[in-house]
């Protein structure tokens, strides 16, 4: 997983990837290809 201060080009890597709020942090989520994967922070 990767951690960046944004996440809006990491998004941009893949089509399916999704912006999720889960416990206070944003993540980048991806069901079809679990690799892109990130976090904000």
């Amino acid at each position: 997983m990767k951690i960046a201060s944004s996440l809006k080009s990491l998004k941009k890597r893949d089509l399916n990837s999704k912006l999720v709020k889960r416990r206070g942090k944003l993540y980048v989520i991806n069901k079809k290809n679990p690799k892109f994967k990130a976090r904000q922070g």
